[in-house]
């Protein structure tokens, strides 16, 4: 009991450092980035429209690159047709990054943002 005000000091302390993150962001809004489509194929583009619908995209793109992954290399499958019954190459260079040339205000912006390692250019270089 002679070291109880030292005690509660520290586990005061201690519970102050734990929340001050929550604190120094207490108040500020985490707007979400809005990735830019200004390149020149979107721009010449009459219906800009993606391989899917731009919701399925935001959601759902890694789970599309994966299976797309899986068709090409295990399967042999180089064409993907969507759910509009469109056909496009599976390729993230060609058909991807064909119209998302700007990687750093499209790819990057969200990625950081949402904190995800983008790790496509390991393999796939520009």
């Amino acid at each position: 009991m002679i070291y109880s005000k030292k005690i509660y000091l520290g586990i005061l302390i201690f519970i102050i450092l734990l929340i001050s993150p929550f604190l120094a962001s207490l108040g500020k809004a985490n707007v979400p980035p809005v990735p830019s489509l200004d390149t020149p194929v979107i721009n010449a583009m009459a219906v800009k429209q993606c391989v899917e619908p731009t919701e399925y995209m935001k959601d759902y793109h890694m789970q599309l690159l994966y299976k797309w992954r899986d068709e090409y290399v295990r399967e042999g499958n180089m064409i993907y047709v969507n759910s509009r019954g469109q056909k496009y190459t599976i390729s993230l260079e060609k058909t991807c990054l064909k119209c998302h040339s700007n990687e750093e205000q499209f790819c990057q912006k969200c990625h950081t943002y949402a904190g995800v390692k983008l790790y496509c250019w390991e393999c796939h270089q520009k």
